[in-house]
């Protein structure tokens, strides 16, 4: 069956696309960039090919698609931007193979100007052709909240921002199939701008509830209480919770080494949150005092290692850095995670939990990281010596909050 897509890169961003063209019945041809963290189970792919989906052999593949939307990753550089050369790979390989009035389509995060001022001229020169006249270019952000049951890609509005009007336009027949709304930006760099904006808002807002979070403790104040009563107010806010630090795969952008003007506040707000991880030490490391032990030699179990609930994926997971910093003060650290077989920090594997509530019971302390679905917070806090819930997820008195 020949594709009528192609998804070029199939990490995060491109494999959840992947499998959406799938289940709307677009034939889709899939494209490693490189070694991606994207992965299905042995049943989803099973399903995915059944429906359509099928992996490319050979670049030449590339060529055969009305539409190829390039997906690859784009991890912060060694200058704290975004590194684009993957995005530039996947251009150069596409470009070679690309056919007249194909649709090309970013949605890897960039900053702005990215699509015009380096995709558009690798196309170009690679392939011959003229964007706008001899082939359609847009760009648009990538939308995914993994493992949600409220929001897919058929519920979540798609931006398009084309070169042209008639590169929107076409742009925007391609994620019509997808999504029940699509929302048409003013051009390249205003769909561009749109992900630089979400992303940051993110970061911004988590940054504020954890700056909240230190504030309120030495207070003696309740945040997730002055949070549920806040987020009763109708307009003008939005609740977003603190925890231990911000993971995942959006990157914050403040554009320093673009545009020689940073966006201060999230300057600010990566310091903030990139803070959180050694606060959350601190904090242990005090409750540990507090009930007469140290540190060093303290016996310390991590619940949820993982970024986000209920999934795999441990892309800039502050569990990790929180593991460091424990074994430095000396404490005997282990973990615990249903989704996270094995786990290695410093080149060396942690200790892994078999036993739950028995890990909880033989820890000195046991800080709770992520809330997976499994965790009976009630019942652990009955084993545990003493829990630090650094998610606010544990019924109020049971353990002590971040």
């Amino acid at each position: 069956m020949p594709a009528d897509l192609a998804v070029i890169g199939l990490g995060p961003f491109g494999l959840p696309l992947a499998q959406a063209a799938v289940a709307a019945g677009i034939p889709t041809l899939g494209y490693r960039t490189g070694p991606e963290p994207g992965s299905l189970s042995p049943a989803e792919l099973r399903r995915m090919v059944s429906g359509g989906f099928r992996h490319a052999t050979t670049p030449g593949e590339l060529g055969r698609v009305r539409t190829a939307v390039i997906c690859a990753p784009t991890p912060r550089g060694a200058d704290g931007g975004l590194d684009l050369g993957q995005v530039g790979a996947a251009a150069r390989t596409l470009a070679a193979h690309m056919r007249p009035h194909t649709t090309v389509i970013l949605e890897s995060p960039v900053p702005p100007g990215t699509t015009e001022e380096v995709l558009r001229p690798v196309l170009e020169q690679g392939s011959g052709l003229r964007a706008g006249r001899d082939f359609h270019l847009a760009y648009s952000p990538s939308r995914v909240d993994p493992g949600s049951r409220d929001f897919t890609p058929a519920n979540i509005p798609k931006v398009i921002g084309g070169l042209t009007p008639a590169c929107t336009e076409s742009a925007a027949a391609f994620y019509g199939r997808l999504t029940d709304k699509v929302v048409r930006a003013r051009g390249l760099r205003e769909a561009e701008t749109v992900q630089l904006l979400e992303t940051n808002f993110r970061h911004v807002n988590i940054a504020l509830v954890n700056e909240m979070a230190v504030l309120c403790h030495g207070l003696g104040v309740d945040l997730w209480d002055v949070i549920r009563c806040a987020e009763t107010k109708p307009f003008g806010f939005e609740a977003f919770r603190p925890g231990p630090g911000v993971g995942g795969h959006g990157v914050p952008q403040d554009l320093t080494g673009h545009t020689g003007r940073p966006l201060r506040m999230v300057e600010l707000a990566q310091q903030v949150n990139s803070q959180m991880p050694r606060y959350v030490v601190r904090r242990a490391a005090t409750l540990l005092n507090e009930h007469g032990k140290s540190a060093r030699g303290a016996r310390v179990l991590l619940l949820g290692v993982t970024y986000k609930p209920d999934l795999a994926d441990q892309q800039a997971t502050p569990a990790r850095e929180i593991a460091v910093r424990l074994m430095e003060l000396g404490a005997s650290v282990s973990y615990h995670d249903p989704h996270v077989p094995s786990w290695n920090i410093l080149d060396r594997p942690v200790p892994r939990a078999d036993s739950l509530y028995e890990a909880a019971a033989d820890a000195d302390l046991t800080i709770l990281l992520q809330q997976h679905r499994t965790y009976d917070l009630q019942g652990l806090s009955v084993k545990a010596q003493l829990l630090l819930d650094t998610r606010g997820a544990a019924p109020t008195g049971v353990a002590h909050r971040l």
